[in-house]
């Protein structure tokens, strides 16, 4: 990994990374132009490469800095004990929407793991994704207390209703957060309420 971009002041450390994780998740491995990283990010090209040798250091520079962010500060802090199931999905979206203030492309990091046009690239995209916790969902939608939905409902098809109003949602917070760069977590936790309030009367006793 690229310690020099690394250990960068935060603010210009995370100027750079954002704007390369964008342009990997926008545009793929093959198709990201670093011109267009360093144009984002407010830097020249020539001190971009100062603090990383090439663009495939530079991509896993960002895949495993934000492998690693992911999995601290959100698998490692989610409450995967809570049995409600929307009580746990909260949960689940104020850790998300934290880690979108600060990395607004961080919930389309799963793009960085597609398949390119470099055999080396994707060994190396092969060997991290077998060593990464990419899939929350058994986690969030295992070992909920079922008793509280009512009684006529397949729990199992319920749960995938709600996966999908949650992948709608989580879609719609990130399009919203990216037009309103000083929304806030309050407005944004109280649209989520009210939208679980709409899901209890649905599925809940």
């Amino acid at each position: 990994m690229a310690t020099k971009l690394l250990n960068l002041e935060t603010e210009r450390r995370d100027s750079i990374l954002n704007a390369a994780l964008k342009e990997f998740v926008l545009q793929g491995y093959d198709n990201a132009s670093t011109n267009v990283i360093a144009k984002e990010a407010a830097i020249s090209k020539a001190l971009m490469f100062h603090y990383v040798s090439s663009k495939q250091e530079f991509f896993f520079t960002v895949y495993d800095y934000f492998s690693n962010l992911i999995q601290k500060e959100y698998f490692d802090k989610m409450d995967y004990q809570e049995k409600d199931i929307f009580v746990k999905l909260r949960k689940s979206y104020i850790l998300q929407i934290k880690l979108v203030e600060k990395y607004p492309f961080i919930l389309e990091f799963e793009k960085l793991s597609k398949e390119t046009n470099h055999k080396e690239v994707n060994e190396e995209l092969e060997i991290r994704k077998q060593n990464r916790n990419s899939n929350c969902y058994p986690k969030l939608f295992d070992n909920i207390d079922v008793n509280k939905f009512r009684k006529e409902l397949d729990i199992e098809k319920c749960k995938q209703f709600i996966f999908w109003s949650n992948v709608g949602f989580t879609n719609q917070i990130l399009e919203k957060m990216r037009g309103h760069s000083n929304m806030s977590i309050e407005s944004i936790t109280s649209e989520l309420d009210g939208y679980f309030d709409e899901l209890r009367k649905i599925f809940y006793v």
